[in-house]
């Protein structure tokens, strides 16, 4: 495993980011984007999953990181909850709800790795490093 130094070196921000823009695709490709309520929660939750894990590693802390990659997993079940609502009211089709469902059930499933491994490791964070 590579070092980390950046937030956009996490696979788990990575694959956020790639959720954020298949989101975006289908805002504009499909019915979903003339539905401004929905499709504005569905992309603040998709963000959020991003911000979160961009917020809890800058603040260099192994618990607050912990904490914030607690919140972007909560996002990113709540956007798997708007996907069934946006498939439901027939604003994307099946195949568009599997394919970016699937990847949210990636996303949570890596998150959680992530919190268990910083869970078991004794580093506390780059602020409580000594020079």
């Amino acid at each position: 495993m590579s070092k980390v130094e950046r937030f956009e070196d996490l696979e788990v921000w990575k694959l956020a980011r790639e959720i954020c823009s298949e989101l975006e695709n289908m805002f504009e490709t499909t019915a979903l984007g003339k539905r401004y309520s929905l499709m504005n929660q569905m992309d603040r939750s998709s963000g959020s999953v991003m911000d979160n894990i961009a917020e809890g590693f800058g603040r260099g802390g192994n618990l607050e990181f912990r904490n914030f990659l607690g919140f972007s997993r909560g996002s990113c079940t709540e956007l798997k909850s708007q996907l069934y609502r946006a498939k439901d009211k027939n604003l994307i089709t099946e195949e568009e709800f599997q394919k970016l469902s699937q990847k949210c059930e990636k996303e949570i499933a890596k998150i959680t790795s992530f919190i268990n491994f910083l869970n078991r490791s004794n580093f506390k964070g780059s602020k409580f490093k000594k020079d």
